[in-house]
């Protein structure tokens, strides 16, 4: 499941709305918008993120969490490290390889170290 299709899924399942319905209104078929829920599908468009923030009546900073999360959905994401360390390169690699096989905490720890990284670079003057 992406972080998009988890979100989308317990917006629907909160407000007792049914997979059918939104995908009626959204123009896609009903097992389209299960395989995208379920992380089967590729990151979703922009006209379907704005349909379902539509559908939803989502606004705002909520709007803007939905958007970050539907571009952080891809499910077969590629790394480019050309450019980066050797060292890097194998993290990168390794984490392809043994991802599934990592706890929910480990992944946890991972994010945030990530987060931790992102802030760093926000905090620095012309980075």
């Amino acid at each position: 499941m992406t972080p998009f299709g988890e979100k989308v899924r317990q917006l629907r399942r909160e407000r007792g709305l049914l997979l059918k319905d939104m995908a009626a209104h959204l123009g896609v078929s009903s097992a389209y918008l299960s395989a995208l829920e379920r992380g089967e599908r590729g990151k979703p468009t922009w006209t379907l993120i704005q349909g379902t923030l539509q559908y939803f009546h989502i606004i705002w900073d909520e709007a803007d969490e939905l958007t970050r999360l539907a571009d952080m959905s891809e499910p077969r994401v590629k790394i480019d490290t050309s450019h980066a360390t050797p060292r890097a390169t194998l993290v990168a690699n390794r984490l392809a390889r043994e991802i599934g096989d990592l706890s929910d905490g480990e992944v946890e720890a991972l994010l945030a170290i990530l987060d931790e990284a992102q802030d760093r670079l926000r905090r620095t003057p012309g980075a």
